[in-house]
């Protein structure tokens, strides 16, 4: 690669990966796609408004005014969004338009690469790193308060998907992956018996060959280190984040043989539109942030601006580290949300559905609950969970009567799944929604070869080892080495 022009760099396994369909991750359809055809609102003696009526009946039946502590740790429903945030980004669809998912264009790679911490890397994404013996290091923290995300002069966050600054929870798990890489690649820079370790397990399961052909001599111990953190990440993903919300025989059936067919849409609607959605059912009605401070509603965690050092995490508050405090819990899956969720500040105006000639009301617009059946119903138009579990053979579970009484002979389908985590998986999805969940995340880690479940015998490094959980273990481990980062003052912005 010596001579080639900087701009040009891996130009070569470009044409490999995207136009010759080659090397070590095939790639992905970069659009949505759908596991059963579209399913119209059918309208017999009724209206489209009595539909969202009775829709808005059903949103206000899930308005919980107070904690419930399912098995969850709090921090799993914010990793959750995360993940979202790292494997999903729909800029195209408007809630209220029918649109065809195979037209609306996914613009986060659909694969657990953590993406939406390295942006592109630091050739194609320089303004996420430092520069000079720090150019393969990412920004990170500011001058009034160490641990916020690194920021423009107007306060925005610098970091690769500006939605993990939404909150300053998942701004603070971005922050806790963003130190972790500052970390690992100062010990990388040093030598030693953990550079030894790191980059030994970034070249597990991948041939030097390729290795070699895919990787850059210039950014060798970058790419060692984000690929060591990529597959810890594709781990907790698997087996601490699904198996905290899915059931497990639903995890193993779907890494066994997804119920779909491995050539099923990476990326299927049915997923983004409803059955990930499931987390918003794990949201409490307020969580304390830190020992200092006493609990705040939801919406007091709102971010996209410079955070001050008070609202900084406990982690022990929202992870389970072994320690002498108890860590808050999510909701466990089902039809109830915190009643902030009903009423979202930032939401303004009233959402048009044009196509049936309905206009919802501003305090319906702000209703997260009603946005997600309405959206089901009319802008993707999916199939009712009821149809899928016809499809599954799985047990049905009856429409509700907010709906029943009205003619419903069928539930939207997020709704559906929340029912099914109630009824039959002890507040955990099962069924139609825990399997679609697991088929999809199962598909997105045996299609990318590079993932760790094309590495037998991986297991996490002992470094994040002593805690109840991997998650845990690398919160444990950045809270106990963030000084070891080389020259920290030199990553601050804003």
């Amino acid at each position: 690669m010596s001579g080639i022009h900087h701009g040009l760099t891996r130009l070569d396994q470009l044409v490999k990966t995207c136009l010759q369909n080659e090397g070590p991750a095939k790639p992905f359809v970069q659009t949505l796609g759908r596991l059963k055809p579209a399913n119209p609102v059918f309208i017999e003696n009724i209206t489209h408004q009595d539909v969202v009526d009775a829709l808005d009946a059903l949103s206000q039946s899930m308005r919980a005014t107070s904690n419930e502590n399912g098995p969850a740790d709090a921090g799993m429903t914010f990793l959750g969004q995360f993940v979202d945030h790292d494997i999903t980004l729909d800029a195209t669809s408007a809630l209220g338009t029918r649109i065809d998912p195979s037209t609306i264009r996914n613009i986060r790679t659909p694969s657990l690469d953590l993406d939406c911490v390295y942006g592109d890397g630091p050739e194609a994404s320089p303004h996420l790193y430092g520069a000079g013996e720090q150019d393969h290091m990412l920004m990170f923290g500011r001058q009034e308060n160490a641990l916020d995300l690194a920021r423009t002069c107007a306060g925005k966050a610098l970091i690769g998907d500006p939605r993990n600054d939404e909150n300053i929870i998942v701004a603070q798990i971005q922050g806790i992956f963003i130190e972790l890489h500052n970390i690992l690649m100062s010990k990388v820079i040093e030598g030693g018996s953990e550079a030894a370790d790191i980059k030994a397990c970034a070249h597990d399961g991948m041939s030097q060959e390729v290795w070699d052909d895919h990787v850059s001599p210039a950014l060798t111990s970058f790419q060692e280190v984000r690929r060591f953190i990529r597959l810890h990440y594709q781990w907790i993903v698997w087996n601490e984040l699904l198996d905290a919300f899915v059931h497990q025989s639903c995890l193993d059936a779907a890494m066994q043989a997804p119920a779909f067919g491995w050539d099923a849409p990476v990326m299927p609607v049915e997923f983004t539109g409803a059955c990930y959605r499931f987390g918003h059912a794990t949201t409490q009605f307020e969580y304390k942030m830190n020992d200092a401070g006493s609990p705040v509603p939801l919406f007091a965690t709102q971010g996209f601006g410079k955070r001050p050092e008070d609202q900084n995490l406990d982690y022990d508050l929202f992870f389970e580290m072994g320690g002498g405090t108890q860590s808050q819990k999510a909701r466990p899956v089902g039809p109830k949300l915190g009643a902030a969720l009903l009423e979202l500040p930032f939401v303004s105006g009233q959402i048009e559905l044009k196509d049936v000639n309905v206009t919802l009301t501003e305090a319906q617009s702000k209703n997260l609950a009603l946005r997600n059946m309405v959206r089901d119903r009319y802008t993707y138009q999916l199939a009712s969970g009821q149809q899928f579990a016809a499809h599954l053979g799985t047990d049905t579970v009856e429409v509700p009567p907010e709906l029943k009484d009205k003619g419903f002979k069928k539930t939207p389908l997020w709704f559906y799944a929340l029912q099914e985590a109630k009824e039959h998986g002890g507040g955990k999805l099962t069924g139609v929604g825990g399997t679609i969940v697991a088929s999809v995340f199962a598909n997105l880690l045996k299609r990318d070869s590079t993932t760790y479940v094309h590495i037998p015998h991986f297991k996490p490094w002992s470094g994040f080892g002593g805690k109840p959980s991997c998650m845990a273990g690398i919160i444990a481990y950045v809270e106990a080495h963030r000084s070891h980062i080389l020259h920290p003052d030199k990553l601050k912005c804003g």
